[in-house]
């Protein structure tokens, strides 16, 4: 637990105490315009900035999720505040502290951090709840907001449904909102977080010799992954490492990849990371500059612990967008692979569920249960590379020993209409292509088509043992989405 210098003293407040008592129902702020669809998707609220997210939305937010997280604690707390470098992340960030201070909460406020940082302190302190502000690996002019329990964990459902419902009018519980609460900005709570991951890391460690490029999207992970890494006497070259709201996730990090391979054939480095947004996901690149994304991420690491007999029933859980070729691979070392929808919450409810402990996404969200309940890219970063250190091997050897993927194509056909986005199902024309693809290919593929639950498009995966297969069916289960869509 951290519990040094916890609680900040009256010179570091932001917004001061009253000994008034508000009245116990929420006074307006003009009706909100919502979606008719829910708001909170598979990471929170997530949408663009001035248009879904906006201050009088986020006040209330912050209102009703004091409610909630007060309730499920059963006790009154501070709630930790994190964000990435957008724009609007400051101005989220104030609404949502003004509606929880309202409700008579404490905030903690850290400033720019990553994701993982948020859910750390929030389970390490005796805080009752966490926010982060981030749109993730989405585009600048996008933002979101997520909450943690006081375990570090997600939000569940059942809570975040009781946040919506007060959103729409129709509160579900109990208002209590006595005295008002403080602002306080606590930045330097973010080294108990770097601590704590050096800490788990082998004691031993030491990269010295090790040449590694980070690429830190301009956002989340530029103050801390660099000084993590050199920490351990490695020798950093980063790149996109300054905070910057106009730039986050533009043309880098772990969704663009290009300069990241370029920057480690100049540097002639050992290996190279990218990190999202709030650095909550990470893809490594190795010296021959191949992607090494979570699937490879997973069956290393899961080799290692498997070898340590620290993986209960050799099980890794992944999502359905994991390669086949890595499902095979890990059930021919004996192990057990389980399969959730997209996104990392449903990935830790089923490891929670069966006891894993490591599981993750294709996307690079990795999540160990032997060191947090969060999906954390710069610990996935450490934890990889202190791997290689103690095998005595490079990334390229352990890819070249792993396994071949099967020809995987992905694309996105954006649908602006939130609405008509979510319930595509009810289409007959799309739904009987997928079904034509899914014959077609029989047990040599397989097709996934669903709604982005962070973006506004609509997803199409196709993956088979020949590329060919794969690029006709995505170009025909493509056509059909854009039919659907008016496009």
């Amino acid at each position: 637990m951290v519990t040094s210098n916890i609680r900040p003293q009256l010179n570091g407040r932001v917004e001061a105490a009253s000994a008034l008592k508000i009245s116990p129902s929420f006074p307006s702020f003009g009706s909100l315009a919502l979606p008719k669809s829910p708001l909170f998707g598979t990471d929170g609220i997530r949408g663009k900035a001035g248009d879904l997210l906006t201050a009088p939305l986020a006040l209330q937010v912050g209102f009703w999720a004091a409610q909630v997280l007060q309730q499920a604690a059963g006790r009154k707390g501070a709630i930790i505040i994190g964000q990435d470098s957008r724009n609007s992340s400051d101005m989220l960030s104030t609404a949502i502290a003004a509606g929880l201070t309202s409700a008579g909460l404490e905030v903690w406020n850290l400033g720019l951090c990553p994701t993982p940082c948020v859910s750390y302190l929030t389970n390490a302190t005796d805080a009752i709840g966490g926010v982060m502000i981030s749109a993730s690996h989405n585009p600048p002019e996008d933002n979101g907001i997520k909450f943690f329990s006081e375990n570090g964990t997600k939000l569940k459902s059942p809570e975040t449904q009781q946040i919506e419902a007060g959103l729409r009018g129709q509160p579900t519980l109990t208002q209590v909102t006595e005295g008002w609460g403080h602002h306080y900005q606590r930045p330097t709570l973010t080294q108990e977080y770097t601590n704590a991951l050096l800490r788990s890391l082998p004691g031993d460690l030491d990269l010295s010799g090790q040449r590694v490029v980070l690429d830190l999207a301009w956002g989340a992970a530029t103050q801390l992954a660099p000084l993590a890494f050199a920490a351990l006497g490695a020798e950093v070259i980063c790149l996109h490492d300054q905070a910057n709201g106009d730039r986050i996730n533009v043309n880098c990090g772990s969704t663009h990849l290009a300069s990241l391979k370029a920057a480690i054939r100049e540097h002639n480095a050992d290996l190279g990371f990218a990190f999202d947004g709030d650095a909550d996901r990470v893809m490594a690149v190795d010296a021959q500059g191949r992607t090494i994304d979570g699937d490879y991420i997973l069956y290393f690491w899961g080799k290692t612990l498997q070898a340590q007999e620290k993986l209960p029933q050799d099980l890794i859980v992944a999502t359905v967008m994991a390669n086949l070729g890595f499902e095979r691979a890990w059930q021919s070392l004996g192990g057990q692979f389980c399969r959730t929808k997209v996104g990392d919450q449903y990935v830790q409810a089923e490891m929670f569920k069966t006891g894993a402990m490591l599981g993750g996404e294709q996307s690079g969200h990795i999540l160990c249960h032997h060191h947090s309940f969060s999906g954390d890219g710069l610990q996935t970063a450490l934890h990889l590379t202190a791997l290689l250190q103690q095998s005595g091997s490079t990334l390229d050897a352990m890819v070249d020993d792993s396994f071949h993927t099967y020809p995987q194509l992905l694309q996105n056909v954006r649908v602006e209409d939130r609405d008509r986005r979510l319930n595509w199902q009810e289409y007959d024309r799309l739904q009987s292509a997928i079904a034509t693809a899914e014959t077609a290919m029989g047990d040599t593929g397989r097709i996934l088509v669903r709604a982005s639950g962070t973006e506004p498009v609509i997803r199409v995966m196709v993956e088979a043992e020949n590329a060919d297969i794969v690029q006709y069916w995505t170009a025909e289960t493509v056509k059909a989405v854009q039919q659907y869509s008016g496009q």
